[in-house]
């Protein structure tokens, strides 16, 4: 039986709709979230470089769904999702010598969360002292919509995935060691990870 010129190409055409995969609507992962206590509003796209963008891709590992994998050099944290694939987010990394390097576990998470800088950073830049007795949580806090507490061993790393009021800070290394997301980010990771959930910060 032949098959005509037309019909191949309707063949084709269905094959490769079959295969094909929806495209990711980026701009509504960071549309505007009037529903938090502080309503975020919508991040314009194109202020979002393309790689740094929430996207779920393929991951090969072997650590278990639900882990938290940060490529430090690379600036890229990992949720490990199974079957190959993983969510990817941009996030902001420690300063050389401010990094933390192995393995933790969610100790424990907040919204919108109050900051108090440790001795150390009050140390490095006295500006920080006027927060000592810490900072409520808000739109200007340096943690941003949410944090997840780094723990070893029980007890608090002083480390935290967290969001941020510096966006622009995503993709460099300039935090006191902090691992800084996009605040719509670090809501759509909060929302994944568990308390106890591992966690694997890889250095170069």
């Amino acid at each position: 039986m032949s098959i005509s010129r037309r019909g191949f190409l309707i063949g084709v055409s269905a094959l490769l709709a079959g295969c094909s995969t929806t495209a990711v609507n980026h701009q509504a992962n960071y549309a505007a979230r009037p529903d938090e206590p502080f309503p975020l509003k919508a991040v314009p796209i194109h202020k979002i470089k393309p790689e740094l963008r929430r996207t779920e891709v393929a991951y090969e590992t072997n650590e278990k769904p639900g882990t938290v994998i940060v490529d430090t050099p690379a600036r890229r944290l990992y949720y490990v999702l199974g079957e190959g694939r993983a969510m990817r987010y941009g996030v902001g990394v420690g300063r050389d010598g401010l990094a933390l390097a192995g393995n933790a576990t969610v100790g424990r998470k907040a919204e919108w969360p109050s900051w108090t800088p440790t001795a150390n950073m009050m140390r490095r830049d006295p500006r920080n002292l006027k927060y000592a007795g810490g900072m409520p949580g808000g739109p200007n806090n340096p943690l941003g919509a949410r944090a997840m507490y780094l723990y070893r061993g029980g007890n608090d790393t002083h480390f935290r995935i967290h969001g941020t009021n510096q966006p622009q800070s995503i993709g460099l290394a300039m935090s006191s060691g902090c691992i800084r997301m996009m605040n719509h980010d670090v809501i759509d990771l909060y929302e994944r990870v568990t308390v106890g959930a591992r966690v694997v910060v890889m250095q170069a």
